[in-house]
C-alpha cells in the first residue's frame, strides 16, 4: 500500500489483530491494483469482493464490499476518499452500472462518497450525509503542514470534492442488480441512528457495517440536536434485532465494516440476548472504563463476537 499507519488511537483487540495479519499476509485472493495503491482487494465469493484501506484517523481499517450482479454492481461504503476508488471499482467490474450505498455516515465509511454522483442510505442517515457535504471534511486528517496525523499519505490523493445526490430509503428497500438478484436494506440502528445492513439474498450474506464487529460495537447514544437520536440506543438496536433474529434462516454469515469477516449468524441471537440484559439492567456489565473525555462506558461480552460498549445515555 502507498499509505502507512503512523498512530493507532487505541490498541486493536488481539484476536482481531492476529486474524487481520494472517489474512493480509497469506490470503491467496489478495490483489493490489495500480489505479488505487491505497486499497487491497480480496475475493470472498465468486461475485463478492472486500476492499480494505488503512484507517486515516487512527481507528480500525475499514472494509468496503463490492457485489457484482448480472446487470449492475453494488458498492457498500466508500472509506475515506483517499485514492481512486471509482477507478478501482470500474476496473474490477469492467465499467458496469454501479449502485453506491452507505451503512452509516461515519468518516471511514462515507467520505469517499463524492467520487460518485448518487449514494443511497436509510432516511435517518440522510441529514448526517447532507451535513458532511463540505470541502473541509478532510481537514481533521492532517496537521498545519498538510501531513497526515494518523496515516502517512499523499494529500494530493484525496479525491476532488463535489456534492452528490443523497437517495434516502425506507427500511427493507430492495435493490435489484438484474435478473432478480436482490439486495435488501435492513435498519440496524444503535451505533448510528440510521445505521443499516445490506442482505445479499443470493450469497446469503448480511453486510452489517459496524452493527457487529469482532472488536467492539460502540453505542454512544444521542447527542444534542442529533436527528433521530432516539435510534442511537441499545433499546432501538434491540427492537430491530428482535426482527432480524427471525430472519437468520435467510443468511449464513455476516461481513462487518472492520476486522474479522465471514462471521457465523449465531452472533445475531447472542447480540440480542446481551442487548436485552442491558435494557433490563444497564449497570450489570462485565467491566467499565473512562474514555478520553472522562465519560464512563460500560462493556458486555458477546459470545462469538467481542464486546458491546454503552453508557447511561445510550440505553
Amino acid at each position: 500500500m502507498k499509505s502507512k499507519v503512523l498512530i493507532e488511537r487505541e490498541p486493536i483487540e488481539p484476536l482481531s489483530k492476529a486474524w487481520m495479519k494472517e489474512l493480509r499476509l497469506y490470503n491467496k485472493t489478495k490483489r493490489e491494483y495500480e489505479i488505487d495503491p491505497y486499497a487491497e482487494v480480496y475475493r470472498f465469493r465468486d461475485n463478492v469482493y472486500g476492499i480494505l484501506t488503512e484507517s486515516a484517523d487512527g481507528m480500525g481499517a475499514p472494509w468496503m464490499y463490492l457485489i457484482i450482479g448480472p446487470q449492475k454492481a453494488m458498492l457498500i461504503d466508500t472509506s475515506f476518499g483517499i485514492g481512486d476508488l471509482k477507478g478501482l471499482v470500474d476496473e474490477i467490474t469492467g465499467g458496469m452500472p454501479l449502485i453506491v450505498v452507505n451503512t452509516h455516515s461515519s468518516f471511514d465509511h462515507s467520505y469517499g462518497n463524492c467520487q460518485f454522483d448518487k449514494v443511497y442510505c436509510h432516511k435517518f442517515t440522510e441529514p448526517y450525509l447532507r451535513k458532511e457535504q463540505t470541502p473541509h471534511l478532510w481537514d481533521y486528517l492532517t496537521d498545519e503542514n498538510g501531513n497526515g496525523i494518523w496515516l502517512d499519505f499523499d494529500k494530493n490523493d484525496i479525491v476532488a470534492y463535489k456534492e452528490y445526490e443523497i437517495a434516502a430509503c425506507e427500511n427493507n428497500h430492495i435493490f435489484d442488480l438484474g435478473d432478480g438478484y436482490e439486495v435488501e436494506l435492513i435498519l440496524l440502528p444503535g451505533h448510528h441512528a440510521g445505521h443499516t445492513g445490506y442482505l445479499d439474498k443470493q450469497n446469503r450474506i448480511l453486510f452489517c457495517g459496524d452493527a457487529f464487529i469482532s472488536m467492539r460495537v460502540g453505542l454512544s447514544g444521542p447527542k444534542p440536536d442529533m436527528p433521530y437520536g432516539e435510534f442511537a440506543t441499545v433499546t432501538a438496536f434491540k427492537r430491530e434485532l428482535e426482527k432480524l433474529v427471525k430472519r437468520t434462516d435467510e443468511f449464513d454469515t455476516l461481513f462487518p465494516g472492520h476486522f474479522i469477516v465471514d462471521i457465523d449468524n449465531s452472533v445475531v441471537q447472542n447480540m440480542l440476548d446481551v442487548c436485552s440484559k442491558i435494557v433490563e439492567n444497564s449497570e450489570d456489565c462485565d467491566y467499565e472504563e473512562l474514555d478520553a473525555k472522562g465519560r464512563l462506558n460500560r462493556f458486555k461480552f458477546i459470545k462469538g463476537l467481542g464486546v458491546i460498549s454503552y453508557n447511561e445515555k445510550s440505553v
